[in-house]
Parts: structure tokens; sequence; C-alpha cells
């Protein structure tokens, strides 16, 4: 980072904070009103909604004293200018698109808090030595086309071009959808930043899980999302007579199925380290209510901050599965159809974070996410850290995501003095 040549600014006081809290709050619940469903948030990738909710995040923007553009992807960004010209940006943001009948904060929030950051230093006519860029992107949850990450994917440049056909449930391909929102889908890669233009990025999220409420802590520092494996599984038996065949004759599928259920269940709490496994769905063949499961199909989904420990419980998983069929006289088989690989949050960055956090709330907790994170395709070019804010009962992706006005407020004060360290002028809390 450049150095600062000039004394650190304040630190938010309190009735800032409770100020600024108060107007992400207010403008959360204002970006919840723009919607395709009456009474509920639904607002998908270069919908009307999404391309009216540019335009308000663009007016606040503009007030807290950025300059603003529309890529050409749909991202809307503003841009903070540092001390000297052509300096590097500390990228702040999160996503604006959500799922269907969704929360009021999952992306808005990270996304409205980085305003609150650049509109301290705006009225206060400070200039760091990089500049700051925030951006809410286009499309993280892929609840259009069932792509994820698009809109951090046009800044890195990693869009793959069969993207451009994909269509929705509509039959409107992404390319009609950029052409109607006055986008030109030949200009896709206009969107992508060079290397030098951004020194990390910093994203502010809810949790979406209940390690901080049982914490009792309001925020807490990301050290890496979570990567994912996901299988299509399958025990084959033998379809029979539910009334004819005795108990230990039979190769029941389901049972077979059920044994390692929770056996999945058990192994992957019993290795820790924060990995996660869940069977999700589940069907039997031919299901009948007086025929013995021939076939049960499943599904497999496990995830975990770390490559290495991930792959070995999978591996421990499947071999369980194997067995339990074995000893049955049944088969298995699984298929992955899906891979993402763990994305490590900058040991810098954390540090950062990890001290502005401990400085307004006693101490730092480090905890990885769940849940993927426009920071997954930005980690591709350059730094990454996520501060998360604690959510009522780790409850998201629904109506009742909530968070609360005293977490936000002490959530705008960690990151403000955080973005301040990164840039060359740390501020006490």
């Amino acid at each position: 980072m450049p150095e600062c040549s000039s004394a650190a600014p304040p630190a938010l006081d309190a009735e800032q904070r409770r100020a600024a809290a108060q107007r992400i709050m207010a403008r959360c619940a204002a970006l919840a009103e723009i919607s395709e469903t009456p009474g509920a948030l639904t607002r998908v990738y270069l919908s009307p909604e999404h391309l009216r909710a540019n335009q308000c995040v663009a007016a606040w923007m503009t007030a807290a004293g950025m300059r603003v553009w529309q890529d050409s992807v749909g991202n809307i960004c503003g841009r903070y200018d540092a001390l000297t010209p052509d300096a590097p940006a500390l990228l702040l943001g999160s996503h604006l698109d959500t799922v269907r009948n969704a929360g009021h904060y999952d992306g808005m929030l990270g996304v409205l808090a980085a305003i609150e950051v650049v509109a301290e230093l705006h009225r206060t006519g400070r200039r760091l030595p990089v500049a700051l860029e925030v951006i809410g992107f286009a499309d993280e949850e892929g609840t259009r086309f069932g792509i994820t990450l698009l809109g951090s994917r046009g800044i890195t440049g990693t869009w793959p071009p069969e993207w451009l056909a994909r269509t929705d449930a509509d039959g409107v391909s992404v390319a009609r959808a950029l052409q109607e929102a006055g986008l030109d889908p030949a200009r896709i890669t206009a969107a992508a930043r060079p290397p030098e233009a951004f020194c990390g990025y910093l994203e502010l999220h809810i949790e979406q899980g209940p390690c901080l409420e049982a914490a009792d802590l309001p925020l807490g520092v990301v050290t890496a999302i979570n990567g994912a494996r996901r299988l299509n599984c399958v025990f084959t038996g033998e379809a029979n007579h539910a009334g004819t065949v005795p108990m230990g004759q039979r190769k029941d599928a389901l049972t077979a199925a059920a044994e390692w259920a929770l056996a999945v269940e058990r192994i992957t709490t019993e290795r820790g380290q924060h990995r996660v496994a869940t069977v999700g769905t589940l069907s039997c063949l031919p299901g009948a209510v007086n025929v013995i499961p021939g076939e049960v199909r499943l599904s497999l989904d496990i995830r975990g901050p770390e490559e290495a420990p991930l792959a070995s419980l999978l591996a421990e998983l499947l071999a369980e599965a194997e067995q339990i069929a074995a000893r049955r006289g049944l088969r298995f088989s699984a298929e992955q159809f899906y891979a993402m690989p763990a994305t490590a949050c900058d040991a810098t960055l954390q540090t950062h974070l990890s001290h502005s956090v401990a400085a307004v709330q006693g101490r730092s907790l480090s905890l990885p996410s769940g849940a993927g994170h426009d920071a997954i395709a930005v980690a591709e070019r350059w730094p990454v850290g996520m501060l998360f804010v604690r959510c009522d009962r780790g409850i998201s992706h629904h109506p009742d995501e909530s968070v609360n006005e005293a977490d936000v407020a002490v959530a705008v004060a960690a990151y403000f003095s955080a973005v301040l360290a990164i840039a060359g002028e740390p501020a006490p809390v």
C-alpha cells in the first residue's frame, strides 16, 4: 500500500455509528420494495427491478462523493479517488440480486455498508493513499439463469462464452436479457479489470449461520469460503414382495441408504475441522408400500474450508457406503456433478479485520463461510477478506432473515477502521 503522509482520520464515534446503521437499515428496507413479487422480495439479474435497484444505489453512491457507472455486465460501480491519480483501489461491496422470496440483508447489507465508509470520508473531505471502489454485483445467486457469480466473473474476465446462450425459465437467453437491459453482449469483456486496478477486496456480509449468535458476538472474520462437492449416489438392491421375503434375506436399498445417511452424519461430526455433509434428496424405486425398495437414489453435499481434509472426508464417506453395500449384498455407485474449490481469505486482510473487530467487540472470532460469495471469483485475481455480521438464528434466504441495528453499527465501525488500516491510515476505534 502507498505510504500516507498526513495524520490518520478519527474513527467513527458512537453517534456516527448509530446514524450510519440507521441509514443502512432504512436503505435495506427501500431496496426490499424493489421486487417482482408483491409482498415478497425477488430481484433477479437484468430484470427491470435489478436495473431500478442499480439506479437507487447509484444515487446513494453519488451522494457519497463517488463517480458512478454501470459496467457491461450490469454491475453498479462507484469510485472515490485517492490522494494521487491512478492509484489502485481497494474494492468494497457485495451483490444486489436475491433468491426468490428472499430476506432484506443478504448482499445488500455489504453494498450499503461500503457506501457508508466512503460517505464518511467524503463528509470530512479526506482522500486515502488508495482509491475506494464500491460495487453492487449484478448476479451472485444465479436465480434467473442457474449460473452463479456473473457479476464478479465479469470484473475478473472469466465469463465462459457459452453463458450468453443460457436461458431462463421463459426461454430468454443471457444475450437477449443483456440487450433488453440496454447492454451489448459483444462487450462483456469490457467489464474486466486489469490486475493493477485493485489491491484487494473486502466484503461485509451476514453470516447466514448460527455461529456468531452462539458465541454472543456481533462480528466474525472469515478464514475461507468452503469448498464443496456434490454427488448423485445410488444403492441398488433387489425389489421384492414386502410380505413374503424374510428380514434376513432381503436386499433392501432403502435400509442401506438410511444406514449410510446416519454414517455420513456420524463420521463428519467426528472428523470436525468445520466440515459439513448433507444427504439432501432421496427417492425410492419402485416406490410402493408393499414392495421392498430395489433402488434408492440420493444426493451428497459436502463442504469444508480446506481442500485436502475435504477430499479425505469424501473418500472416507464413499468407502463407508461401499462397505455397507457389500455387507448387505447390494451395489453402490456415485457420480460427482459439482465441485467448487475452497477459497482462502488473504492472511494480511484477515489480520486487519481481526484487529478492527477486536477493538469494537473485545475479541475477534475467526470462522469459515459455508455459503458461496462473490469473493470466490474475485480471489482468482486479487486478495480477499470477509467480515461476517450476526443474523437472527442464522436464518437466511428467507423473509425472516434479520440483523440487529446495533450490530450493524458495530460492523460499520470495524469496517471503516479496517479500510483505513489497509489503506495505510490506521485509526483508533
